[in-house]
């Protein structure tokens, strides 16, 4: 790797998760890299991921290439890359462990509104440069913001109330927004959302694997709002991502809610793929109402 380069802590950090997340799919040279899958995984945006591609191309680690999109050229030996990176932040696995451990205690009301940088390292026993960047992820998703000179803060919450006032509003205008007469998606989103969902449909759910699984939930509700071309929609479904964040982090409804819901969303696909939007529509309505249902049922002095 050029170490002759200015990088920022967070183009390092995602430059080593990068080569992970390749290493951990065991792509070879002239394998196709799906940014967008990379995003999911992660749980960054698009335009970070691209740029750290960019950076791999000037490196001769990958290629971009008109018409495929991004293709694995030579990958770098383990050994030889991201020492920096890895002292300044945690490997990827070990990372997601600690946003869902972070989500998981928020979730159950353990952590209060508020906390420091140094409170957060002295909880989970590790460096306060290493909270940083996921502290940075965190905001960046509205999850948490940085009060004025010192600590930060928690944006969200999620009670019975909550849940019930949100899904009622996602059943009215998510069903809604693929019936806009500017609705439109490619066939290329298509066949990037069924792959992302594949993989969750084929591999043995484990814990660990809940925020990649809420951010692939989270992108195929808004991007179909976005798909509406109405700005509205698009906004409202991205404020409702950021309330349930969280708690959907901390996902307890274990493998067989996990093949429901992404069967529902395969559903949903293959009605706008033919052009049956009315049909969609309505698909969509049942999914949020199931979905709503089975979130309740977190609520209820059973669950307690």
């Amino acid at each position: 790797m050029n170490t002759d380069r200015a990088l920022t802590n967070l183009q390092r950090r995602l430059i080593d998760r990068i080569l992970e997340f390749v290493r951990h799919e065991g792509l070879r040279p002239g394998d196709r890299i799906n940014e967008q899958q990379i995003a999911l995984r992660l749980g960054v945006s698009r335009t970070p991921i691209r740029t750290a591609l960019a950076l791999l191309q000037d490196d001769g680690v990958v290629l971009r290439r008109p018409g495929t999109g991004v293709v694995l050229v030579n990958l770098p030996d383990d050994s030889g890359t991201g020492s920096e990176t890895r002292e300044l932040a945690p490997s990827a696995a070990r990372e997601e462990a600690l946003v869902l451990r972070i989500a998981t205690e928020r979730d159950r009301q353990e952590l209060g509104d508020e906390f420091s940088v140094v409170e957060l390292a002295e909880r989970y026993g590790v460096a306060r440069a290493a909270l940083v960047p996921i502290l940075e992820r965190l905001a960046g998703l509205g999850m948490i913001e940085k009060k004025p000179g010192y600590g930060w803060r928690f944006l969200t919450d999620w009670n019975l109330t909550i849940v019930d006032e949100s899904y009622r509003f996602r059943m009215v205008i998510e069903p809604a927004a693929l019936l806009e007469p500017g609705f439109s998606v490619s066939r290329k989103w298509l066949d990037d959302t069924r792959a992302a969902h594949e993989i969750f449909l084929k591999k043995a759910w484990t814990e660990d694997m809940s925020v990649a699984l809420f951010e692939t939930n989270a992108a195929f509700h808004e991007d179909l709002a976005a798909a509406s071309g109405n700005r509205f929609y698009r906004e409202a479904v991205r404020l409702q991502s950021r309330l349930r964040r969280f708690a959907m982090y901390n996902w307890r409804s274990g493998r067989v809610r996990v093949e429901k819901n992404f069967t529902e969303h395969m559903a949903i696909l293959d009605a706008i793929e033919r052009g049956r939007l009315d049909e969609a529509s309505d698909l969509m309505r049942d999914h949020l109402r199931i979905a709503w249902e089975s979130t309740s049922r977190r609520f209820s002095p059973a669950a307690s």
